[in-house]
């Protein structure tokens, strides 16, 4: 990508060159220039020669009127038509003068002004120009910008339609195209990402795009719009640029990587824009002859401040900050351009159109390159925040002491694990666990709690829940659901015996159990309350045996519940009896 990059600059710095260039020994360019009032009669203030000045193009825009004097020579190719930068201004007069003094004039109302097929240039078609047309005098009413006269220059045809221009026209196609590629990727990371800077970066590309449309001549040939259409429509998206790219700064920088109160300017340089842009787009002669200087000099705070904000964030270890450097800088570097031509004195003003082409492929690849990095940051951060919150969600899910679930696990997942087929609802309660305590303190007695976690252990089939104190709870599923639950009873006292041996005498469990159907849908609390009554039977029997019913009997008033301790007996069973 980065050869391809690098060809496609080597072609670039062609794009104005090579169309002009091509004709360069056919355009006449002015010779001398004078500056008069609207009021004045034009033919008259042709005629006063002594307020010519040639040689001098240090230009003014003092007048109402800048009249352009055009000399043609017996060798040079005739011209057709007019060419200048787009500009607002009022109209465009057209005088030509033969050797014998006959002349002929056109005029031409700003909104009549076609655009050029070359990028950011109108053309007007003089009055016929012969072999005797010794001067063409060109009169622009209310020029608002000195390069409308700078660039001023007559030819015989607009770009042809040859090789030069259709070259020109797919590497501008091309470079729209490249521009098009972040806009799909990140379409793609805002639906997984919803972060401001992805929709900020997509309004940064659709304005480069329509700028590299309305400033070349794709604009022509799409939609031929007229000329101070574009001007007003580049005056814009200018502004809608610069403000789209201090936002996406604004929130592309990761917190913490800028100075608050750099990061707090960054949305007032962007209204800032906007309102410079649009203001001098409606309303471009209201101070004419210095409103495009300050203007272009308005923008320099913006410069700053954005300097300032990424070289502060460079500063504090910003990553995004280092692809936006590289990214940015043949941009920043076009501006400054633009604005040392444009402010200072002596200088003719360039708008470093190539320089911006580049630009706009810098940002392409580093700053698309940047988000999609931040975007893989910001992804990793998400999930490493989402691991730990599961973790903690489990954490809180499980009981500290024994390892097993608790109260809020089972209360939060009844009605997941009763899909999964756990139907089978059983209560224990250690018998006479209090004297454990009594007797051998309470650190033995959480011991033998710990094994009675071991001895209620789950699996695929099992559940098992500490609900608080010697209290447990086990959700079964299968068939032999019952069995299974009643195997774990009867296998606390081996295995507290084996882990806190010296206990004297063994520990055993009482248990409810209520076997309900699986489209009973009974809450969790229902059945709760269903199998502690079968486990307070249990203790009134006798304690060390599972008492068990089915949850239609409890439904119906009648509940035969039955006796495991007969059916299962455990070694201290035997002994007992």
């Amino acid at each position: 990508m980065l050869v391809t990059a690098l060809l496609f600059f080597g072609m670039l710095a062609s794009l104005e060159a090579a169309p002009q260039g091509a004709t360069e020994t056919t355009n006449i360019r002015s010779t001398c220039w004078v500056s008069s009032s609207l009021s004045d009669d034009l033919a008259t203030a042709i005629r006063s020669s002594e307020h010519w000045i040639c040689g001098d193009q240090d230009y003014t825009l003092d007048g109402e009127r800048a009249l352009l004097r055009f000399e043609i020579g017996p060798d040079d190719t005739l011209p057709q038509y007019l060419f200048s930068r787009r500009s607002p201004l009022a109209a465009v007069h057209l005088l030509v003068i033969d050797r014998d003094g006959a002349a002929r004039q056109t005029s031409f109302p700003a909104r009549e002004l076609p655009s050029a097929l070359s990028g950011g240039y109108f053309k007007v078609p003089l009055p016929t120009v012969t072999r005797h047309t010794q001067q063409v005098v060109v009169a622009f009413d209310l020029p608002s910008h000195k390069m409308t006269l700078q660039r001023a220059y007559l030819a015989p045809s607009d770009l042809p339609i040859g090789p030069d221009l259709l070259r020109s026209l797919l590497l501008l196609t091309m470079l729209a195209g490249m521009l098009s590629m972040p806009l799909i990727f990140n379409a793609a990371f805002y639906r997984i990402l919803r972060e401001p800077f992805v929709l900020w970066h997509s309004l940064l590309t659709v304005a480069l795009l329509l700028t590299i449309l309305v400033s070349s001549g794709l604009a022509v040939v799409l939609f031929d719009p007229p000329a101070m259409t574009l001007s007003w429509m580049t005056t814009v998206i200018f502004g809608l640029t610069v403000a789209s790219a201090a936002m996406f700064t604004h929130s592309f920088i990761e917190p913490g990587r800028m100075h608050p109160l750099l990061r707090r300017a960054l949305p007032y340089c962007a209204v800032w824009a906007l309102f410079l842009s649009t203001s001098h787009a409606a309303f471009p002669f209201v101070a004419r002859p210095f409103q495009s200087t300050v203007y272009t000099a308005a923008f320099a705070p913006v410069v700053v401040v954005f300097i300032l904000s990424v070289s502060d964030a460079l500063r504090r270890g910003s990553r995004a900050a280092k692809f936006q450097v590289i990214g940015y800088m043949p941009m920043i570097l076009a501006g400054l351009v633009r604005l040392v031509t444009g402010v200072m004195p002596g200088f003719h003003s360039n708008d470093a159109m190539v320089l911006f082409y580049v630009g706009c492929i810098f940002e392409v690849l580093f700053t698309t390159l940047g988000v999609a990095d931040r975007f893989m940051s910001i992804r990793r951060q998400g999930d490493h925040a989402r691991f730990e919150a599961d973790m903690l969600e489990r954490l809180a899910e499980r009981d500290a002491l024994t390892g097993l679930l608790n109260r809020r696990a089972i209360e939060q997942n009844f009605e997941k694990f009763r899909a999964e087929g756990h139907h089978t609802l059983a209560v224990l309660d250690l018998d006479h666990f209090k004297s454990i305590n009594d007797i051998h303190g309470h650190v033995v007695g959480d011991a033998v709690l710990k094994a009675v976690g071991q001895a209620l252990q789950a699996d695929q089939q099992v559940q098992a829940f500490r609900l608080g104190g010697e209290e447990f709870v086990l959700l079964v599923r299968g068939e032999d659901a019952q069995a299974r639950a009643e195997r774990r009873r009867q296998a606390i006292p081996a295995i507290v015996a084996n882990e806190v041996p010296g206990l004297g005498s063994p520990v055993t469990a009482s248990m409810g159990v209520v076997l309900a159907l699986a489209n009973a849908g009974l809450e969790f609390t229902e059945l709760y309350d269903q199998a502690d009554k079968l486990l307070y039977n249990a203790k009134q029997a006798g304690r060390n045996r599972t008492v068990t019913a089915s949850a239609q009997a409890f439904q119906n008033d009648v509940y035969p519940s039955f006796d495991t301790a007969a059916q299962f007996p455990s070694p201290q069973i035997a002994a007992r009896n």
